[in-house]
């Protein structure tokens, strides 16, 4: 199966890869949307005539953002929701109060390399937020998602994924000393997995999922790290909030991407699968787009959800 490459690369912008699209009648919903790259994410759908919804925690940021994106866009169908990913109960409210299709989810929320953590459940945070979050969100969407066929997931990975598979055994770290990376690594391989098997799954829906790798910004994501993620990217490998955004914004709503799913890209074009951890920005582990793991971590998330209710 042979890459698939666009004409964008690593400086193109949310507007440069959806230059001539009109989304007019579709609706999307963009997670974590109060700020950094969702927010931007959220604002270059609704410029392109999408009705927006912007699922967040914060709804006091959520509402500020909202408002910056009808003022820049002129577009009034861009709503404030709340969702706090952590927590089963707030995924479910969301879900139960969504009328009509739904197009474009973007699940672009997450943490990364926090302190250790773990919800009420038991779940490690970053495997619970990053993940099963949006598991419950994507699955609970899935009628919505079907409703009016070819609709489209994009789940906001990272390089990150890289640092560690999924240990079938301990994703909670109940056994194993905790490391914020490890924990971040496995959550985002949970990401890519998710694509996959959502794609196989959902194909009778027309429903197609990919995850992608947006590059090293600046955002409120590196909270718990100085603000500078690993501190391992050079200044020049920095990207734009506008740059950062644009794989998500291209797989979301770019023609060039329809029916393709189950797949992982970076700066805008399918990675390589690798054997070994690169210490670069690209390629998609062999073990995080394993046809195998990705049922396998499907059930596993269903039943970790079934234990909750």
């Amino acid at each position: 199966m042979s890459l698939i490459t666009t004409p964008f690369g690593f400086s193109s912008t949310t507007d440069e890869v959806t230059r001539g699209v009109d989304l007019t009648g579709r609706r999307a919903v963009v997670t974590g949307a109060s700020s950094g790259l969702g927010a931007e994410t959220a604002r270059a759908l609704a410029a392109l005539g999408a009705d927006v919804t912007l699922a967040v925690r914060d709804l006091a940021s959520g509402q500020r953002v909202a408002e910056d994106i009808t003022a820049s866009t002129g577009r009034h169908d861009v709503h404030v929701a709340h969702l706090d990913l952590a927590d089963p109960a707030s995924v479910t409210a969301f879900t139960a109060a969504w009328r009509g299709p739904l197009h474009v989810l973007v699940s672009n929320a997450g943490v990364m390399a926090c302190p250790e953590r773990h919800t009420e459940q038991g779940w490690e945070w970053q495997f619970a937020t990053n993940h099963l979050g949006h598991f419950a969100l994507a699955t609970g969407l899935h009628r919505a998602l079907a409703a009016d066929g070819n609709a489209r997931v994009i789940m906001v990975s990272s390089s990150g994924h890289q640092r560690s598979p999924i240990v079938w055994d301990d994703v909670n770290f109940a056994f194993r000393p905790y490391d914020p990376w490890l924990a971040y690594g496995q959550s985002k391989t949970a990401n890519v997995l998710f694509a996959v098997e959502a794609t196989r799954r959902w194909a009778a829906d027309n429903i197609t999922a990919n995850a992608c790798m947006p590059g090293a910004i600046h955002t409120n994501l590196q909270r718990h790290t100085a603000g500078r993620g690993s501190g391992l990217v050079p200044d020049h490998l920095i990207k734009t909030v506008h740059q950062g955004a644009a794989t998500s914004v291209l797989l979301a709503a770019s023609p060039l991407l329809g029916g393709v799913g189950g797949r992982y890209f970076a700066d805008c074009n399918e990675s390589e699968v690798v054997d070994r951890r690169t210490g670069t920005l690209h390629g998609v582990a062999r073990y995080a787009v394993d046809a195998d793991n990705a049922g396998r971590l499907w059930d596993l998330s269903r039943e970790l959800l079934a234990q909750a209710r």
